[in-house]
C-alpha cells in the first residue's frame, strides 16, 4: 500500500488565511537542488532550532516550535490532532514550471517507523505527484499518507505555486490504529529482513545523509539485521 486518502479533511480556506502573512517572510530555496529544476522553497513550523528559516536535519536535535507556527493556530491544532511524535514540519512550495524530479527518501515509509503526511493548502489541476508511475492529484484541505522510498516526483505544470504543510511523524499505536482502519496491512512491517546487503546499504547510506535521530535509529536497526 503506497499510499493511504484519509477519510477526514482539513478547512483549507482558513490554512490560506494564516498563509497569507507567512508568504511575506523568507522561505529558503530546498537544499536538495540536485532533486529538482525550478523553484522550490519551504518554511519550518518545527525546526531542530527553533527557527522558522531551518530547514536543515541536525544530529541530536530535540524539535521545536518556531514563530511561523505561533501565527498559524489552525495548523497547530491540525497538527496537535495527530497524536504522535514530529520531528520536522514545514510549508513547502513548488513554484509554477517547476519540477521535483523522480527520486526515493530511503527509510521514508511507513514500515520503516516514519511517515510524512502532505496537506494541499493552495494547489491547481496541473499539480500532480507520480508514485511508482501512478499519477496522484491531491486537492486542497485532504490528508494523504504516501510512502516516499518509493519512486516518486512532483509536477506543477499550473500558474500558481502549490504549497503543502508537510509533517514527519514517527509511527506509534495511535499511528498503527489509523492506518489499519485504512486498510494498511501493519503485518508488513519487517523491509530489512526482505532486503538484500545491496539495498540495505543504499538505505543506510541514505538515512545517514539525513542526519536526524529517527535516522539513525533505523541505521542501527538495519545494521543489526547483518
Amino acid at each position: 500500500m503506497n499510499y493511504i486518502r484519509f477519510s477526514h479533511t482539513y478547512n483549507h480556506q482558513q490554512l490560506c488565511t494564516e498563509l497569507e502573512n507567512v508568504l511575506q517572510q523568507d522561505w529558503p530555496l530546498h537544499f536538495n537542488t540536485r532533486d529538482y529544476d525550478g523553484e522550490w522553497r519551504s518554511i519550518s513550523l518545527r525546526s531542530a532550532t527553533g527557527n522558522s528559516q531551518d530547514i536543515l536535519a541536525h544530529p541530536d536535535a530535540v524539535y521545536q516550535d518556531t514563530p511561523v507556527l505561533a501565527a498559524m493556530p489552525y495548523a497547530r491544532e491540525i497538527i496537535d490532532s495527530w497524536q504522535c511524535e514530529k520531528e520536522a514540519v514545514r510549508l513547502l512550495s513548488l513554484s509554477p514550471g517547476s519540477e521535483i524530479k523522480p527520486h526515493k527518501d530511503q527509510g521514508c515509509g511507513y514500515r520503516n517507523g516514519i511517515f510524512r503526511i502532505h496537506i494541499p493548502i493552495v494547489t491547481n489541476p496541473d499539480v500532480y505527484f507520480t508514485l511508482e508511475n501512478e499519477k496522484l492529484h491531491l486537492p486542497a484541505g485532504e490528508c494523504w499518507y504516501m510512502d516516499f522510498s518509493c519512486t516518486h516526483g512532483i509536477v506543477n505544470k499550473g500558474y500558481t505555486a502549490r504549497v503543502h504543510l508537510i509533517m514527519d511523524c514517527v509511527r506509534n499505536e495511535w499511528s498503527d490504529q489509523l492506518f489499519a482502519a485504512h486498510g494498511y496491512d501493519l503485518a508488513d512491517n519487517t523491509p530489512a529482513a526482505r532486503m538484500d546487503a545491496a539495498t540495505r546499504a543504499a538505505m543506510i547510506a541514505e538515512l545517514e545523509r539525513m542526519d536526524t535521530d529517527t535516522a539513525r535509529q533505523l541505521i542501527a536497526s538495519l545494521k543489526a539485521e547483518n
